[in-house]
């Protein structure tokens, strides 16, 4: 289903048939549900004064709108996704000439996807993408998310692997316990092939983003789920949460979504409730507890990046590690420009540079290779 039938939904502009393909999209399952209340809720906060209609139909003749492809995530619901800057942006008329981009060399930047390498016990490494299957007696995978069978164990021998997903690779993983993990670019999860039965369940996000969708203790009989990081210690129940521990940031982000989970780092104890976001200073191990939209902080598992009062920089960053690219600014003014934007990540990276060029945010932008400048 197309975005801009959301959007005449909530305008009550469909016709008859739109009105049927709607009803089917939405009774299909509760996470189109749950995606057409995120969107409505988005609509009526930040719509008053937008007519997004107009919007939508103005962005189409810039853009080259494409159909979302069905994600392993199995949330994603939105069908077609284009870049959406900030209100006033969209207001404003946009040039009548376009004029593109020269793009010169090779152009090798391509969009991200379901990738990952699984270090087994023995050292051994193996290749998880799209259209190969991998299956031991422990798991199985079919390229696109990594299943291990429940086998609590009363060993008191713990069995680790890893699972690394490059840049521009995402992988979905299903713990022995039930827990479901969804791993973004660039990270690193450490976790034991079968639990041990009453003992602390634990694993470690050792680099980069994790959202967690944690198995509760009382199927565990009364065992409790920690992460661990070298830098803090996340206990929980049974919850939701995203925690965001990359290595060249400075700060680690650590986003309730759902149920309850005690931080600790350093000398300091934090419990956070939903919606709310702890942010761990690794400078001076400060840690300040914030409320935040968890729909911006999570979407990414979804396929989806909302931005919302993001910098420029933040936002090439997080767009580095999707795609596999590097980024630089001729002017470093740049690095600090704010705008809102909602990018599908099955987005052609060109799309996304057009449609900021587009929108006055740079004057223009190259790539060379494997390096995007944004002048």
């Amino acid at each position: 289903m197309e975005f801009k039938l959301i959007i005449k939904k909530l305008n009550n502009t469909l016709s008859k048939e739109e009105g049927i393909a709607f009803s089917e999209w939405y009774e299909e399952s509760t996470a189109h549900q749950d995606y057409f209340k995120r969107v409505k809720d988005n609509y009526q906060r930040d719509g008053n004064n937008t007519d997004v209609q107009k919007g939508w139909l103005r962005l189409q003749k810039q853009l080259k709108t494409r159909r979302l492809t069905k994600s392993y995530y199995k949330y994603a619901a939105v069908a077609v996704v284009v870049i959406s800057i900030a209100a006033n942006f969209i207001l404003n008329e946009t040039p009548a000439n376009i004029t593109q981009p020269e793009i010169v060399n090779n152009n090798t930047i391509q969009i991200g996807t379901d990738k990952a390498i699984l270090t087994l016990e023995d050292g051994s490494v193996v290749a998880l993408e799209k259209g190969n299957n991998y299956q031991t007696q422990n798991a199985n995978s079919n390229g696109e998310e990594l299943i291990y069978k429940v086998n609590n164990t009363r060993s008191k021998q713990t069995v680790y692997n890893y699972l690394t997903i490059p840049r521009g690779g995402q992988f979905f993983i299903k713990l022995s316990d039930g827990t479901q993990v969804w791993l973004n670019s660039e990270s690193q999860l450490k976790f034991p092939v079968s639990f041990i039965e009453g003992e602390t369940r634990e694993v470690e996000l050792v680099y980069g983003e994790a959202y967690f969708d944690v198995s509760p203790s009382t199927e565990h009989k009364g065992s409790t789920f920690k992460v661990v990081n070298k830098y803090q210690e996340i206990e929980v129940l049974g919850t939701e949460f995203n925690m965001k521990a990359y290595k060249d940031d400075a700060n680690i982000y650590t986003t309730l979504v759902e149920g309850k989970v005690s931080i600790n780092a350093a000398s300091t104890n934090k419990i956070l409730k939903p919606s709310q976001q702890a942010n761990l200073n690794l400078n001076n191990s400060a840690m300040e507890v914030s409320t935040v939209d968890t729909y911006n902080e999570t979407s990414w598992k979804d396929g989806v990046f909302s931005f919302r009062r993001k910098s420029l920089e933040e936002i090439m960053k997080v767009l580095s590690r999707w795609y596999d690219m590097d980024v630089e600014f001729a002017n470093q003014d740049l690095k600090s420009a704010g705008f809102n934007g909602v990018l599908g990540k099955d987005q052609n990276l060109k799309d996304i540079l057009n449609s900021i060029k587009n929108f006055k945010v740079i004057e223009d932008y190259e790539i060379i290779d494997k390096t995007v400048f944004l002048k």
